[in-house]
């Protein structure tokens, strides 16, 4: 965008196709969209505006095309890979007016919800019908951007992650067009997968301004466990067992022993600080007997310390709260110190070996960390606790990064499980795809033309 002049004549464009309380320059407000919660580098936005549909989401992005200036669509703000930092300033489009859940199908199992729609605001409003929506990262996080980033979470293990669980999407273009990318039927054989395209595109093709998800209904009955292990080749061995014997695991989590005593301190807990695993299971009560039953001998056989069931919600809520915090409990117990947090997948067979080396690889950073994995399919985070104004510990952190990342693509996996590219991870994209991502660079032309639908993010 070319000066002051440019500037104020698209705002009183965008006043006229918005109103003007929905389209600020106000220096507060564009501090708020200049960052997520990554320890990335802020970027100040030009523009933030707040549309209340998808014609005017359209008719924005025409305005970007017209004044040749980046639109990066914006959910809560809760990325970890600077998925949403406007690097180029712009234009940030604020869902947080398009936030209504829009229709409830509870006999096709289906919720129509606009993007700034929150999953525990969704999950509120399923509950009147019995059902719930399965796809839980932790962060109350909005479902557009959920499904900009592919999000997924402690439940993916039986339920599938965001991609498994959006039938359809509206899409406004790069230009401005509006498209639909699926529909409700359960499968179909027509045309190209757009659902899978756009979904993980960070924003990068398209706007999304309504989905419809799958929902489920809420189980007849959920016991959690949490089970303590000497080793965490022991606690993967013992996951890897209950999943062969088909036991029906809703959320398997691993937690290392310095995130167990981080945990303690902040949730006021008294777990064995030892590698652990938090376990839910869903299904109805006869069942549930017998498998409960059965994973006690499967864990007693992979050298089990001990394992606690959690039948009322208070406790299950208690324990599931302390492992979702387990993020808040290094920041809060650090203070002055800023969290890196990255994430790889690696096939299951190879987790316990790269939990392993990335434990050294943290020993050796010298920084304080944690590991916390979701070891039913492979994907595990490092936290990290550093001072973003001290080079020797930013260098030190990205040298954990590259580390796990590289024993994660040597062994088959990738370089994010599910927190996205953004800038982050954009370094690793030709090492993992190859020829594969001039593919995916023809596509991003082919949409965006004039690279304006978040500039710089996921692909360079």
């Amino acid at each position: 965008m070319e000066g002051t002049q440019t500037n104020t004549k698209l705002v009183e464009e965008l006043q006229q196709v918005l109103a003007k309380d929905r389209v600020t320059t106000n220096q507060t407000m564009l501090e708020q969209h200049s960052s997520d919660e990554s320890y990335h580098t802020p970027h100040l936005p030009d523009i933030v505006v707040f549309p209340e549909n998808a014609d005017e989401v359209s008719e924005t992005v025409k305005l970007a095309n017209k004044y040749e200036i980046p639109v990066v669509p914006y959910g809560y703000g809760s990325s970890l890979e600077a998925n949403v930092i406007p690097e180029h300033g712009g234009i940030v489009i604020d869902f947080a007016n398009m936030n209504k859940v829009l229709e409830v199908r509870e006999d096709d199992f289906l919720v129509k919800v606009q993007p700034g729609v929150t999953r525990s605001q969704l999950d509120k409003e399923l509950k009147k019908y019995g059902l719930f929506f399965t796809v839980d990262p932790g962060a109350d996080a909005t479902l557009g951007g959920m499904a900009s980033t592919n999000a997924s979470g402690t439940t993916s293990v039986k339920y599938g992650i965001m991609r498994d669980n959006v039938r359809d999407m509206e899409v406004v273009l790069a230009d401005g067009t509006i498209i639909h990318t699926g529909s409700m039927a359960a499968k179909s054989s027509s045309g190209y997968n757009l659902n899978g395209l756009f979904i993980g595109s960070e924003g990068t093709l398209g706007c999304f301004t309504e989905l419809t998800l799958k929902v489920i209904g809420i189980p007849e009955h959920i016991m959690a466990a949490r089970a303590e292990f000497t080793s965490v080749d022991d606690a993967v061995d013992a996951v890897i067992a209950i999943m062969q014997a088909g036991i029906p695991i809703a959320r398997v989590e691993l937690v290392d022993e310095e995130s167990i005593k981080q945990m303690n301190r902040y949730s006021e807990t008294d777990y064995s600080e030892v590698p652990t695993l938090f376990l839910e299971l869903h299904g109805n009560e006869a069942g549930l007997k017998h498998d409960i039953a059965f994973m006690e001998e499967i864990v007693s056989d992979m050298r089990c310390r001990q394992i606690e069931f959690e039948t009322e919600t208070a406790g299950r809520n208690k324990l599931w709260e302390a492992r979702h915090n387990a993020a808040y409990a290094f920041i809060h117990n650090h203070p002055g110190r800023k969290q890196m947090v990255t994430d790889v997948c690696v096939p299951i067979s190879e987790l316990a070996g790269a939990v392993k080396d990335a434990r050294v690889a943290i020993g050796e950073s010298g920084l304080s960390g944690g590991i916390v994995g979701h070891v039913g399919d492979g994907n595990y985070h490092i936290l990290l606790m550093l001072d973003p104004d001290n080079p020797d510990d930013i260098e030190r952190a990205n040298q954990v990064n590259e580390r796990i990342v590289g024993y994660a693509l040597e062994r088959g996996g990738t370089c994010t499980g599910e927190h996205g590219v953004g800038t982050g991870k954009q370094k690793y994209q030709k090492r993992e795809h190859g020829e594969a991502l001039g593919v995916m660079r023809k596509i991003k032309q082919a949409l965006d033309p004039e690279d304006l639908l978040n500039p710089g993010k996921i692909i360079e």
